[in-house]
């Protein structure tokens, strides 16, 4: 289906035979309050991106630390290899279809998130989750910095004979890892401040090279283990029975809320697309096949590693760090610096960056937007958020994922059932448009956005260990008891339960209003 403003309309036009829609330059509201350039629909000749382009995007996001060593926790957890991969692959098979989804209005329209999610929520009321949506990404912005740091001071600590280690400390760390966390900070600012060109030409050629460093680690040690170790054979704590399944399905939602961010803001990427199959063929085939792929990888490295070393070591920067080999150390150090920074900029940054400038479009630009998201990432105690597998798996992304799942819902309903895929584009941009609903709130949406959002996350709950310590910040009965059972599903309850109720309540006015 395309636009209903009939083609050559001064408001809007069909651009080509893939139902690309662009605004015609007069038709942007520059006066308005709630638009500006970094807002503004790309022109279709601007949307350039190939099915390599998100390949390679999806490619370089993957392969990151936290990636490599999803596996690890949960195999810390009491899965066997075969298990830890398995939830790993389906989750990325699942979380991609909402991707796929929310992506399609990216190459029709040329519009980022926050502008998508006025159609739902309203001009105003696309503030809630955008900036619900910012605020993980500062979240996930401060993980990955302080994991980048932490692996450079690692490597470099090596290369000084450890007298890194050695120096002194603040806050209960040496200084050099507090100087490597700022010095990594400031080099990913300085490239968003580049902008989303050169941010794509980074991801083409980062995703490759991060590629041949994790086959290199392989293959490295491979020849040091004469084989893969032990850990390929070694049983599941769990088993496939009754053990099981209260640890696959929590563990599946906190997988799922990994990449839940991105299933919502994609579009921010997508609007760049030349077309539907370029976004389509492109996170087909470089989200589920690379996740799995990699976590493959990580399973035979650290399998190798028990067998060299005599433990298993999951993560690749102690692992790099047990070579002698000055040229082996270099090479791991800039492998781990282009893949954290290619994954944190692109998922952690960009987004962020248009959320904030959606709050207040006249005054927050995109580069303005980069650096407050900054800011924050460092304000949250990131080495905090990462402290367990428990704490990561279960209350960092179980939570995130089942609030996000919930705003997903809503997009998928009001664009896909509710609008067909037809939206206005200048009535995004305008006050008293078809998308102003009441004083710029769409009451609908926020309903739906509380239901979904309590039943999702209402029961979360803290894991209890043998000595009676809670893992995390919420009781271990759920901060809703009689919602506990519901907190292991959250991303799927918080999805399936906006979506409908989204559908339900905007449906009828829908016939009423044509």
């Amino acid at each position: 289906m395309t636009e209903t403003v009939p083609t050559g309309s001064p408001a809007a036009r069909t651009a080509d035979r893939d139902g690309r829609i662009e605004l015609a330059p007069e038709a942007f509201p520059t006066d308005s309050p709630f638009a500006n350039e970094d807002l503004r629909p790309v022109p279709v000749a601007e949307r350039t991106w190939t099915t390599y382009n998100f390949a390679a995007l999806w490619i370089s996001m993957a392969h990151c630390i936290p990636s490599w060593t999803l596996a690890s926790g949960l195999v810390a957890l009491g899965m066997d290899w075969k298990q830890a991969v398995f939830t790993i692959a389906l989750a990325n098979v699942i979380v991609l279809l909402p991707m796929l989804a929310t992506g399609h209005a990216g190459p029709k329209y040329g519009i980022p998130f926050p502008v998508l999610a006025r159609a739902s929520f309203g001009l105003r009321g696309a503030n809630v989750p955008a900036l619900i949506r910012a605020a993980v990404a500062c979240g996930w912005f401060g993980i990955q910095t302080w994991i980048g740091g932490s692996g450079i001071f690692a490597l470099g600590s090596k290369l000084t004979g450890g007298e890194w280690e050695k120096a002194g400390q603040i806050a209960g760390n040496p200084w050099p890892l507090w100087l490597c966390f700022v010095l990594f900070w400031a080099v990913q600012i300085a490239i968003i401040h580049r902008g989303m060109n050169f941010l794509r030409h980074f991801e083409n050629w980062a995703a490759p090279f991060v590629i041949v460093g994790a086959f290199v680690l392989l293959i490295w040690i491979a020849v040091e283990a004469n084989g893969f170790g032990e850990l390929l054979s070694q049983p599941s704590k769990l088993g496939w029975g009754a053990d099981f399944w209260p640890v696959f399905f929590p563990s599946l939602m906190g997988m799922i809320g990994f990449w839940a961010t991105l299933s919502l803001n994609i579009p921010d990427f997508t609007r760049f697309g030349a077309s539907q199959r370029a976004q389509t063929w492109g996170q087909s085939l470089g989200l589920p096949t690379t996740m799995t792929l990699f976590a493959i990888l990580a399973v035979l490295v650290t399998s190798g590693s028990e067998v060299v070393y005599g433990e298993a070591i999951w993560d690749p920067v102690a692992l790099a760090a047990k070579t002698d080999n000055a040229f082996g150390l270099l090479f791991a150090l800039v492998t781990v610096l282009i893949a954290t920074v290619s994954v944190n900029i692109a998922a952690n940054v960009v987004s962020p960056a248009y959320d904030l400038a959606n709050l207040a479009p006249k005054f927050i630009n995109f580069r303005t937007g980069a650096l407050i998201t900054g800011v924050i990432g460092v304000l949250i105690f990131p080495w905090e958020l990462i402290s367990t597998p428990e704490f990561y798996i279960f209350t960092w992304l179980g939570v995130v994922g089942g609030l996000l799942g919930t705003v997903a819902g809503i997009l998928i309903a009001d664009y896909w059932i509710v609008r067909r895929t037809v939206l206005h584009l200048a009535d995004l941009y305008t006050p008293g448009g078809r998308y102003w609903y009441t004083a710029g709130w769409n009451w609908r949406a926020l309903v739906a956005f509380a239901v979904g959002g309590v039943l999702a996350v209402g029961g979360s709950y803290s894991t209890v260990n043998a000595d009676g310590v809670t893992s995390g910040p919420f009781p271990a009965d759920g901060m809703i008891p009689f919602l506990r059972p519901l907190a292991d599903y959250g991303w799927a309850v918080g999805l399936a339960t906006s979506l409908l109720l989204y559908a339900a309540l905007m449906l009828p006015r829908e016939r009423t209003a044509s």
